[in-house]
C-alpha cells in the first residue's frame, strides 16, 4: 500500500512540475493587449503617407487647389473634419476623397487616425 501512494505522490509531483514548466512560456491575453496599447502612431510613419496617397494631388502644393494639408501643423489642425469626412457615405457630398478620385481610406486607416487623435498627435 505504501508503494502505491509513494508512486501516486511521485506522479503527483511530475504532472505539477510539467504544468508549471509549460505554463510559463504562456503569455495572458491581458499581456498581449498591454503591448498593443503601448503602440504609438506617428505622423511622419503612418498619418503623413495616408494623407499623401489619399490627398493628392487637391491638398498638396504644387497642383493642390484647396487648404493644404501637408504639414504636420495643418493635418493636426483639421483632424477632425479629415476623420469626419472620410467617414461619410460615399455618396455625400463633402465625403473625402472627392467624387472618390483615390481609394477610400480603410477602417484600419481611419481607426489609425482616431489613435493618433488619442496618443495626442506624436510626431
Amino acid at each position: 500500500m505504501r508503494l502505491t501512494q509513494f508512486a501516486n505522490k511521485v506522479a503527483s509531483l511530475i504532472l505539477i512540475g510539467f504544468v508549471i514548466f509549460t505554463f510559463q512560456f504562456c503569455k495572458s491575453s491581458k499581456e498581449t493587449t498591454v503591448k498593443k496599447e503601448n503602440v504609438t502612431v506617428s505622423y511622419s510613419q503612418h498619418i503623413a503617407p495616408v494623407m499623401e496617397r489619399s490627398c493628392t494631388p487637391c491638398h498638396f502644393p504644387e497642383k493642390g487647389k484647396k487648404k493644404f494639408l501637408d504639414t504636420y501643423g495643418a493635418v493636426k489642425n483639421n483632424i477632425e473634419d479629415i476623420i469626419t469626412r472620410v467617414e461619410l457615405p460615399v455618396s455625400e457630398k463633402k465625403y473625402m476623397p472627392f467624387k472618390s478620385k483615390k481609394p477610400a481610406l480603410t477602417s484600419e486607416e481611419i481607426a489609425m487616425l482616431k489613435q493618433w487623435v488619442a496618443e495626442d498627435f506624436p510626431k
